[in-house]
């Protein structure tokens, strides 16, 4: 079984990095502390966690949670959690982040920071590997989460970012399909543009690792029988690792009516940066919580 077919698989790949050490950042959060807990049981990370000691305590109690069972690390408040957090990437204590209770802006300015962050010269940006079970397969979604409306160089930075993802994961060619409202270049419809450019970028060897196409509609990346109706003979077509969309608009609305209306689940993280951040939303379930954490222990640090 590979990624393409299930997210199951990464709980496979995060044994081949057991016991990998997670950063927590603030700690308190009831429902990340249940997801990390359960992975932590499996044996495949080592938790860190990070915050107000009393905060976090009072929440393992609530959960019926043993304090002795983890390391805590007593910070006076969600910027020194983050800055801490981040510490231990540098040194090696920590392998890989996760929010907390802490807010989204805050933990990634101590990422982010010129000196003391872990900034790798790449682009940040967020994948979301979805799981759909009516299509009975896996796909990854970019960048709903993080870049608002991405230019061309930003796109690239986008694509590669989730290519380094699918590599990491065992596939060595992903498959891109860079999403638009039609599959033809129209000069009124920018994300058309940007998505012949990236083809040709690909083509010439400028984007490595991977086969794109675009534009493509979501139903000819998703269907090759939509591909048939549409004539679009697409080395993509029907088949796509990875949905580039044009804008975080369409990312998170995408993402959204797949997980209320398909039953399907995932796994996300912030990449780009020397370790992977794993960011879920608060309405996430366990499973996608579950899941996130073994996404960042399986892709590790960037290299």
């Amino acid at each position: 079984m590979s990624l393409r077919e299930s997210l199951e698989v990464l709980e496979d790949l995060a044994r081949g990095r057991r016991g990998a050490p997670l950063a927590v950042v603030e700690a308190d959060d009831e429902d990340v502390l249940l997801a990390v807990d359960s992975v932590r049981r499996e044996g495949l990370i080592s938790p860190i966690l990070l915050g107000r000691r009393e905060r976090v305590e009072r929440a393992l109690r609530l959960l019926g949670l043993e304090a002795g069972d983890f390391e805590l690390v007593e910070c006076e408040g969600p910027e020194e959690s983050s800055r801490r957090a981040v510490s231990m990437v540098r040194s090696g204590e920590a392998s890989f982040l996760m929010k907390g209770s802490v807010s989204t802006s805050t933990l990634l300015k101590a990422v982010l920071d010129r000196e003391a962050g872990l900034r790798s010269g790449r682009l940040l940006s967020h994948v979301f590997f979805i799981e759909v079970p009516r299509l009975s397969r896996v796909f990854c979604l970019t960048d709903g989460g993080l870049n608002v409306r991405p230019d061309l160089q930003a796109k690239v930075g986008i694509l590669e970012n989730a290519v380094w993802c699918y590599h990491r994961l065992g596939i060595a060619e992903p498959r891109v399909a860079v999403l638009s409202a039609v599959e033809v270049v129209n000069p009124d419809i920018p994300s058309t543009l940007d998505a012949a450019a990236l083809v040709q970028m690909n083509r010439r060897g400028q984007i490595k690792g991977c086969l794109v196409d675009g534009p493509l509609a979501l139903d000819n990346a998703l269907s090759l029988e939509a591909c048939r109706h549409k004539g679009i003979d697409s080395p993509v077509g029907g088949e796509a690792d990875v949905l580039l969309v044009p804008h975080i608009e369409a990312g998170n609305l995408l993402g959204k009516a797949l997980f209320y209306t398909a039953d399907a689940f995932g796994a996300g993280a912030v990449v780009g940066a020397l370790a992977p951040v794993v960011l879920t939303s608060r309405a996430s379930d366990a499973r996608t919580k579950r899941l996130s954490i073994l996404l960042g222990s399986a892709l590790g640090a960037r290299v």
